[in-house]
Order: C-alpha cells, then sequence, then structure tokens
C-alpha cells in the first residue's frame, strides 16, 4: 500500500501538472469505489450520475496529503479524497504530448495499464487512476464533511507535519505494551507509515519491532522519532518506493527501494554488521530485522 511517501509524491506532482485546471468530466467501469456522499462522518451511496454532475466545471485548487490519504480542493468547497489502497497510483496524460520520465514511455509498462477511473480537464490532459486489485476509494463532499469522516477523523499526528513533535511521540508511546513496530503502523497513533517504513525506521533506530513501546527508554525514543523523521524524508525526496505497484503521475517508479536496509532482504548482510538479516511475522505483515544491530 502506498504510504505517506507515496502519496506525497503524487500531491506534489498534481500541484505542478494540473493545478488551476478544471475538472469537464469523468468515465470509470468500476462505479464500487466511487463513494460521493457522506453522512454523519459515514460513507452513503449516491447514483454516478450524480458524482460526475457534481465534480464537472469544479477547479483544482490544491492537493495534499493527510497521512495515506490524498486529498483534492476543488471550488466551490468541495474536496476530492482518494484513497489508493494495495494497488493504486494517480497518471496524469496530455492529449497533446505523450509525458515521458528520463526520456522513456512509462506508461506503456503492465503495472500502468490498469485503468479504471479518469478526470478529463478543460487542457486535454486526464488524471487516470491505475489500480490492478481495485481497491481504490474515491469520495467528493465539501471538506468539512470529508474531514469528518471516521477514517480521517481516527487519525494521528501526520508523521511530515510540524504538529508531530518528539514530546507528542513520548506520550503515544507511554506505558503501551503493543509492540513497537505495530504502533508505528498503527494510523490512529501516527499517521502516515506502513509495514516498508516500520521496519527500515526501527533498523536506523537500532531498535528490535517487537519490544513493547512502554518498555523503549528515553533514548531509544528519541532515536526512533529521528529515525522517522530521517527515513520518511528521505523516502519523499527519492519519490517513493516501488517494490510492487507504486507509480509516480508519469508512471515512472520511487527510487527508495534502491537504498531499503532491511525491508524484503532476508538472508541477506546487514549493511552494519554482515549478520543475515531475518524476517518475523507480526500483525500479518512481513517484519524485517538485523538481531545485532538492533536491540
Amino acid at each position: 500500500m502506498p504510504e505517506l511517501p507515496e502519496v506525497k509524491t503524487i500531491a506534489g506532482d498534481l500541484n505542478r501538472k494540473v493545478k488551476g485546471d478544471t475538472i469537464v468530466d469523468f468515465w470509470t467501469d468500476w462505479k464500487k469505489s466511487v463513494k460521493p456522499l457522506t453522512k454523519n462522518g459515514a460513507r452513503a451511496g449516491m447514483p454516478l450520475e450524480k458524482f460526475i454532475h457534481d465534480i464537472k466545471g469544479r477547479k483544482i485548487l490544491n492537493a495534499y496529503q493527510i497521512g495515506k490519504n490524498l486529498m483534492i480542493d476543488l471550488s466551490g468547497g468541495k474536496t476530492l479524497y482518494i484513497h489508493l489502497k494495495m494497488t493504486g497510483h494517480l497518471l496524469v496524460k496530455s492529449s497533446k504530448l505523450k509525458v515521458k520520465s528520463g526520456g522513456k514511455d512509462y506508461f506503456s509498462e503492465k503495472v500502468n495499464q490498469y485503468i479504471h477511473h479518469i478526470f478529463y480537464l478543460k487542457s486535454g490532459r486526464t488524471m487516470e487512476f491505475s489500480d490492478l486489485r481495485k481497491f481504490g476509494k474515491i469520495i467528493l463532499d465539501d471538506k468539512e464533511k470529508i474531514y469528518k469522516l471516521n477514517e480521517i477523523k481516527s487519525l494521528g499526528a501526520d508523521v511530515a507535519s510540524s504538529e508531530f513533535t518528539f514530546e507528542k511521540f513520548d506520550k503515544i508511546l507511554d506505558k503501551k505494551t503493543t509492540k513497537i513496530k505495530l504502533l508505528l503502523m498503527d494510523q490512529t497513533k501516527l499517521a502516515g507509515i506502513g509495514n516498508i517504513y516500520a521496519s527500515e525506521i526501527l533498523y536506523e533506530a537500532g531498535v528490535l519491532p517487537d519490544r513493547p513501546a512502554g518498555n523503549i527508554k528515553p533514548g531509544e525514543r528519541k532515536k526512533i522519532f529521528a529515525a522517522i523523521q530521517k527515513i520518511i524524508q528521505k523516502a519523499i525526496k527519492l519519490r517513493g518506493t516501488s517494490d510492487s505497484d507504486f507509480r509516480d503521475t508519469d508512471g515512472a517508479p520511487g527510487h527508495f527501494q534502491e537504498v531499503l536496509q532491511v525491508y524484503r532482504r532476508t538472508g541477506k548482510k546487514c549493511p552494519r554488521c554482515g549478520t543475515m538479516v531475518e524476517r518475523i511475522k507480526m500483525g500479518q505483515r512481513g517484519t524485517f530485522y538485523c538481531p545485532v544491530c538492533q536491540r
């Protein structure tokens, strides 16, 4: 699933490419993903025709991420909320010029061929949602109602925001019996960290993933906090991790997978000490660590 760095990469691309453009039409072959109405913080259905009617003519004002969630503010007080889920990513294409990245046409690659939703823009560009497993979610509503959605209002501190401080992090860990890796991935506590970055953060901090959060010493907590900031910012700079389906709006892969230290490196040497990286299962997810460097 795309995590904070991947969603932030897409948001930044949208602001560069389509901010100020206007949505003139919408197409989908999988209307189950389109959830246009909300009521008292819960999702409710509405005919696809109403969604299309409501989104036509709206200007794209700003794109941003909250945790793993993509938000696009539109004119008229509306917000388009997109959750990419497991295999989703947005592509921006032009009818006049085939967009290329690094001299290569990435759009033709198979991973970018699962187009199930298209937003047509006044400029001739399109925003196309490629989603192999069709788990993605699209919601249009008033901005204030989007923020009242259960999955948004229940989010913890966004780890890329200025509101995420060590003091707040320290309180989140305090007296918790939850294993530290699972706590890092709990979106109601910290928003934005998933399986990939949780393993990398704890390796960077030198902390074993199965330690109870409340038992982690003050000095170690500071190391984890610093590691969160370092790993997330580095991943943003490298435009995310493409170990599976994630691609940016040019259809190009990110580059953080090129610098992974432990994630999916079972049986390979730890970059620091040479010990073989090990894998355990936590919360139904693979967890990777060095048994020597992490304590």
